[in-house]
């Protein structure tokens, strides 16, 4: 702690800092769910990801802003579904449910 912090010559982007900040304090499972942000896009497709972002998760909970109680009600059809794209898109089972709040984002 009281080491002395070297002179850095470049920029860092945020991203990068976060997820090493995260890596020293998250255990190995909640690594690997930090995925989901980069693959949420991709795995949910461009309409359900303009309407609804993953917040946040817990374990193997992942919660999930919708923009409107119309899409809450949509996606809760679509939950099964999208667990399993985004397990698919993680390679592995590690999420088991998500959670849909009506939110910001």
């Amino acid at each position: 702690m009281n080491q002395k912090r070297t002179e850095c010559k470049r920029f860092s982007p945020i991203g990068e800092v976060v997820a090493t900040v995260l890596q020293q304090y998250r255990p190995a499972m909640d690594q690997s769910m930090l995925h989901v942000w980069k693959i949420w896009q991709t795995a949910v497709g461009d309409a359900i990801a303009a309407n609804a972002r993953p917040m946040a998760f817990k374990g193997d909970m992942l919660l999930v802003h919708v923009s409107s109680s119309t899409w809450l009600h949509h996606l809760r059809m679509l939950e099964k579904e999208i667990v399993a794209k985004i397990n698919n898109a993680l390679g592995s089972d590690k999420m088991r449910s998500i959670k849909l709040k009506v939110g910001t984002f």
